[in-house]
């Protein structure tokens, strides 16, 4: 899994992103590359949270049925 470090400057790069496009100083080949940046930081971002998330807590369900939430431990599998 990335490192909040790198989550934290992914980020910034898309803030940083999205400034420059909301500005419309950009060409179009310009804001479409920035675009495309865009995308894929977000998607990183994503996918760093869902593991930060799977970590945090396995959703399962006790003995009635009811769900509950079960601290994840590195030695479980998702």
């Amino acid at each position: 899994m990335a490192s909040l470090k790198n989550f934290e400057q992914s980020l910034k790069k898309l803030e940083q992103i999205v400034e420059e496009m909301e500005s419309g100083e950009l060409t179009l080949e310009q804001a479409l590359k920035k675009f495309e940046a865009g995308v894929k930081l977000s998607r990183e971002c994503a996918a760093i949270l869902n593991e930060a998330e799977k970590k945090i807590s396995i959703l399962t369900k006790d003995k009635e049925g009811n769900y509950k939430d079960t601290p994840f431990r590195e030695q479980d599998e998702i």
